[in-house]
């Protein structure tokens, strides 16, 4: 089991940066690999990026790729989503999500893949 927590949304400009940070509760965070979705107004929840276990693989969206970067500090329990040049379609809810992967170089992508969801970071890019 493990409880997730999202911070760092607001409000920004187009071409502004955001680093939004995911806290985890538990004793086995290492254990996870770990990932980002968002869901903007009238869409569907999507995927943006992913991180294994050890940190070592990653994967993003074509749409955040070379924009954003996922990280992990598996000491401080904690994932990361740095966003630079944030444009108007970037706004969204942000959630992180954790999936039990047996594997410390899996990446997961897919939404029903995770097991566990923290309740949303709001990200507003205003033109």
């Amino acid at each position: 089991q493990v409880q997730l927590v999202e911070s760092g949304g607001g409000l920004v400009q187009v071409g502004g940066s955001l680093r939004l940070s995911c806290a985890a509760s538990g004793r086995t965070f290492s254990r996870y690999a770990m990932g980002w979705f968002r869901q903007g107004p009238g869409k569907e929840r999507e995927f943006v990026a992913a991180i294994s276990r050890s940190g070592g693989s990653t994967y993003y969206a074509d749409s955040v790729k070379g924009r954003f970067t996922i990280s992990r500090d598996n000491a401080k329990n904690t994932v990361y989503l740095h966003m630079n040049s944030l444009k108007p379609e970037d706004t969204a809810v942000y959630y992180c999500a954790a999936d039990r992967a047996m594997s410390t170089i899996v990446v997961v992508t897919t939404v029903n893949e995770y097991d566990y969801w923290g309740q949303g970071t709001q990200v507003t890019v205003s033109s």
